[in-house]
């Protein structure tokens, strides 16, 4: 790849998921990166961040998603569920919406995603565990199941449709890490908005599958190989911030599941019994 292909002007983006935290940090990036970026999320959270331009679309809505991507080049998908919770919105959502979402790119045209993973899909992995993302999956949750879906959907699309998929296992996306877990998951803003611009301007990419974290230090995974596949050159690094959170654990009780497993406090939400 030459430094001319690396920054390359992108046409028309998608960026779904507009009004969340990381989209609201994404946007300034991305429309500096692109010829046009066209933002979604639902209406209530438009209307709440005051994205009098985002456009008000539902993912489980398969006629609206697919008017949603007409005209698209590349997608940033990271609408839907980002926490763990009970299965039936996460179904909606993640599995329902992100089906919507492969189903209209192929219909449109769209030869490029970049989908929001997470590090959940590794979340049962104990700490002491160096995790690539090669290795066999064991995620923590619900919503770490659906992410898990995302990249089988993202295969199955580039497999059969030439759809190429850049999925991120995003970490602890912060500010500033938050806690001693945090040294080891920790993505700064300016470090997503460097994985990102990557994974949409790498040629020949196919169904990748990266870890989305900064250069950190004490990190768990080991995601250089397909770092370097979409030239991504993380900058920041949590260990700057040891001393300030270095000894704030997930949870008090060192035995917790919460301590001892990758998937930190998700390892503590639920089971979601009916009442």
């Amino acid at each position: 790849m030459t430094g001319n292909d690396h920054h390359h002007r992108l046409g028309t983006v998608l960026l779904t998921g507009a009004a969340g935290t990381l989209g609201r940090v994404l946007a300034d990036p991305l429309r500096a990166a692109c010829a046009l970026l066209r933002r979604s999320d639902l209406g209530p959270a438009l209307i709440a961040q005051g994205l009098a331009d985002g456009l008000a679309c539902d993912l489980a809505d398969t006629g609206a998603v697919l008017h949603l991507l007409e005209g698209v080049d590349a997608v940033v998908h990271l609408g839907g569920i980002a926490v763990e919770g009970p299965f039936q919105p996460i179904l909606q959502a993640n599995l329902l919406g992100l089906h919507n979402l492969y189903e209209a790119a192929r219909r449109q045209g769209v030869r490029r995603i970049v989908f929001a993973s997470s590090n959940h899909v590794t979340g049962c992995r104990r700490i002491d565990e160096r995790v690539t993302p090669q290795d066999l999956p064991r995620p923590d949750g619900n919503y770490g199941l659906s992410k898990l879906f995302g990249e089988g959907l993202a295969s199955l699309y580039f497999d059969r449709h030439g759809i190429e998929t850049v999925s991120l296992r995003i970490g602890t996306a912060t500010p500033t890490p938050l806690d001693r877990r945090a040294l080891s998951t920790w993505l700064s803003h300016a470090d997503l908005a460097r994985l990102v611009l990557a994974a949409l301007r790498a040629r020949d990419v196919g169904a990748l599958v990266v870890y989305g974290i900064s250069a950190n230090t004490a990190r768990w995974y080991d995601s250089d190989a397909g770092w370097a596949r979409i030239d991504y050159q993380p900058q920041d690094n949590a260990e700057a911030f040891r001393d300030r959170v270095g000894h704030l654990p997930v949870h008090p009780d060192p035995n917790d599941p919460q301590n001892r497993f990758q998937g930190g406090s998700f390892m503590g939400i639920g089971p979601f019994d009916a009442t």
